[in-house]
């Protein structure tokens, strides 16, 4: 099918991606045993990585040109990269202004969330597997439990609200945290969002029967409070989202393995190295980097990215039998 003259990032299927993730790296100073092995990965080498005004660049062509309304920084961890609240000031500084968030492990966030508000981030998502500091050392293989709850009190503090709490539970490690998760986070303020362990892992190790269910953590939770569905409509919302106990506050479960909203994804990611890819589980991708150093015209690399965006697939396909796992991780894709 031909696509039509529609300078927005449509595809085949009606959706149109208004929402970008950017990874500004692919290092990380946890070792998450979902995520990567203990020893790490061999990171990207410095020259492949995009430079600020690289990134800012293709971030601009984003907003300016292909409709993008909301960002999300992402890593590996994005706090690692160097001069990232001027990062954060030039793309707010952008018309129209794009939302901005950020998903971090929240290690060093204590000390800039202010300067990273200050610069204009608006909301801050926390990746945060439990409260109990033995299992957080099981799960990380770091001793940081303090850092990142006092990084989660900082964004707070800040007025980057609300501060969301991305949490994974695994059959065996965690399972058992669901509620105590939940208590922690209503009684601080945050937002909770459990998260259905993906098949994303540099190991590729992801294993179906260790994965805890969306209908699992409910049940989890049904014992201990009363959910009732969210009355906002969910829109391209990655989360499902029930009230707690009549609320206000609530809860969150992205179900991307067992309720995939794959005909509502209106996403669009941006890989450190500069990889536009139409789906976080695609074998697909553009290199915008080498067009954007060989000295493309912005609108030229507007097209290549439609081009890519209009190919994206109805669905991830993590249910098919033909399903084959990204060969970069998550790490290396952004979350």
């Amino acid at each position: 099918m031909p696509r039509p003259e529609n300078p927005a990032l449509i595809d085949t299927f009606g959706r149109v991606a208004t929402d970008l993730r950017v990874s500004l790296t692919d290092r990380c100073n946890l070792r998450c045993t979902y995520c990567m092995p203990a020893e790490g990965l061999d990171w990207m080498p410095g020259e492949q990585v995009l430079s600020d005004d690289e990134l800012v660049r293709l971030v601009r062509i984003a907003v300016e040109r292909l409709g993008v309304t909301d960002i999300r920084l992402t890593g590996g961890e994005p706090l690692l990269r160097a001069g990232l609240e001027e990062i954060v000031a030039r793309i707010t500084a952008l018309s129209p202004r794009p939302k901005l968030s950020m998903t971090t492990n929240g290690i060093g966030l204590a000390r800039r969330a202010a300067g990273l508000a200050e610069a204009g981030l608006n909301r801050i998502n926390v990746s945060l597997d439990t409260i109990d500091p033995e299992t957080f050392v099981k799960i990380t293989r770091r001793d940081r439990l303090s850092h990142v709850l006092a990084g989660l009190a900082a964004a707070r503090d800040a007025g980057m609200a609300p501060v969301k709490v991305n949490a994974v539970l695994m059959r065996g490690v965690n399972e058992a945290e669901a509620v105590p998760l939940l208590k922690f986070c209503l009684a601080e303020g945050y937002h909770l969002r459990f998260i259905e362990q993906m098949p994303l892992d540099a190991q590729h190790g992801w294993n179906r029967g260790e994965m805890i269910t969306a209908a699992e953590i409910l049940a989890k939770l049904e014992a201990s409070f009363e959910l009732t569905p969210f009355p906002a409509a969910r829109g391209g919302a990655p989360a499902e989202r029930w009230l707690v106990d009549g609320g206000p506050g609530d809860v969150g479960v992205i179900a991307s393995v067992t309720r995939p909203f794959c005909a509502a994804c209106e996403r669009t990611r941006l890989t450190a190295d500069g990889a536009v890819r139409s789906c976080l589980f695609s074998n697909d991708e553009t290199d915008l980097r080498s067009l954007a150093r060989a000295g493309a015209r912005d609108e030229e690399i507007a097209d290549a990215w439609r081009a890519t965006m209009w190919g994206k697939l109805a669905g991830h396909e993590i249910n098919d039998a033909g399903f084959a796992q990204p060969i970069r991780p998550m790490s290396a894709i952004g979350g």
